[in-house]
Formats: structure tokens, sequence, C-alpha cells
């Protein structure tokens, strides 16, 4: 009996080692651990303007980085930015070389079965660049075409998801950067490069001799993507960049990149 006794006591002395151990490996401390170091990494694509990119002086330099350096000053930390191939963005932040993706990141399905996701803050269609006198005027003209996009881009997954376009077309040019896929344009290299319409005005603002047409392969939101179980992180952006908008900080910064508020 007293065998029996002893055995039931360590039993049940290693069930509650056990649960508690296990119950202090899944607490969320992923706001405490950003503090705790002074700063989150945002990884990034450096050639992504107007939302994240370098300027003529090597400076990293957006409207994602003005917010994201909004936001860490609010949470007392700073904002590091990391650039990294934005085709393996994810994979950098499941490893933890990165904290968080914050530079224009579309919030899709896909994306949703691997990472958390923040509030959307704004939104975004995909559309399509052609040269003036471009025989494709809509997307319906894009059969036995050449289209250029960024790897690894929501332009990609818009593309393949509009199917009776992507099965019509003569190739589909991949590059690492939206920069490269519009020179290519120019050079007449692809007939049309498909990339976030945010981007695409701010080119067209540079760039008056390329065209945005009017229709588009879908509408979409950005959101700021977080491992999954972040959750006490991902709170707490969503508490600032909630009061960002109310107080008016965020239409300023808007406003400094786009002349208007795209904050929603």
């Amino acid at each position: 009996m007293k065998k029996y006794l002893c055995f039931l006591f360590v039993l049940l002395s290693f069930l509650l080692v056990f649960g508690c151990k296990k119950s202090k490996s899944t607490e969320d401390t992923s706001l405490k651990d950003i503090k705790d170091k002074g700063f989150f990494i945002v990884g990034m694509d450096d050639s992504f303007p107007p939302m994240g990119f370098k300027n003529d002086f090597n400076d990293i330099v957006g409207f994602d980085i003005d917010l994201a350096n909004e936001v860490a000053k609010r949470m007392g930390v700073l904002a590091k930015f990391k650039p990294v191939d934005w085709s393996g963005v994810i994979l950098s932040l499941e490893k933890g070389d990165i904290d968080v993706i914050w530079n224009g990141l579309t919030i899709t399905d896909e994306r949703r079965a691997k990472i958390g996701f923040s509030k959307p803050y704004l939104r975004n269609r995909q559309v399509l660049v052609v040269l003036p006198n471009s025989s494709i005027t809509s997307k319906n003209d894009l059969s036995g075409k050449i289209i250029g996009l960024q790897l690894g881009s929501s332009s990609e997954i818009a593309l393949t998801n509009s199917i009776n376009i992507y099965n019509n077309l003569k190739e589909v040019k991949k590059y690492s950067d939206n920069v490269e896929a519009l020179l290519d344009l120019q050079l007449k290299r692809v007939d049309a490069v498909l990339l976030d319409e945010i981007v695409a005005r701010y080119y067209i603002l540079k760039k008056p001799e390329l065209v945005v047409l009017e229709d588009s392969l879908g509408d979409e939101e950005y959101g700021v993507g977080f491992r999954k179980g972040d959750t006490s992180f991902i709170n707490e952006v969503n508490r600032i960049l909630d009061e960002i908008k109310v107080d008016g900080s965020g239409e300023e910064i808007s406003k400094q990149w786009f002349g208007v508020n795209i904050l929603f």
C-alpha cells in the first residue's frame, strides 16, 4: 500500500512539474521580449518605393519606415530595418532573423496560414503599367503578351489567381524587385508590369512616360506581419496604429508621401 501511495505521489509530482513547464513554454511574452531588448527588427524590401527604399544618400526611407518608427517611438523602443530577399521574407520571420514584416505586405489567406497580421491599415490594388501607345489598354488585352512582376509578391499571387489571363500569357518574367521589372518595360523586354497601385502611382510621378491602366487584377489590403502566437506584440501595434490614425500623426505621414491621407 505504501509503495502504491509512493508511486502515486511521484506520478502526481511529475505531472505537476510537467504541466507548469508546459504552461510557461506557451506563455506569450512577445511584447515583453521586444521591450526588454529595446527594439524590433523590420524585414523589408529596400527597393519598394514609396513604402521602403534607399534614397540617394543610401538611407532607408519610406511611408512604412516612418509609420514603423512612429509606432516604435510610442512603444518606447527603436525600429531597426533589415533588407531581406522578399521571396524568403516569411522564412526570415519564422527563423527569428526579423521580428515583423512591414513593407507593403498584402494580407492573403495563404500568408495568414503561416503568419499573424495586424489590422489592415491601407488599401491597394494590383494594376498594370504599360508604355504609351501600348496595344494593351485593359487586362483583357494580355493574351500572348509578356508580363513582368516581382518574385514572391502579391502581384504573382493575383496573376496566378486570374486563371483565364494567366493561361493565355506568352510568358511571365519574375524579378527581384519592381525597379528591375519597370526598367525592362522601358527597354521593351516585357509588354506590361503588374504591381501594387500605390507603388505604380509613385513611379508615374517620377516617370510620366509610363501609363497605369484603370482596371486591376484584384483589390487587397496591407498589414504588418508577425510570428504566429505573438499576440501581445500584435495587440500593442494595433493599439498604437489606431492611436496614430485618431490623433492625426498618421495623416501627416501619409500626406508627406502621397499628398493625401490613405490610411483607413
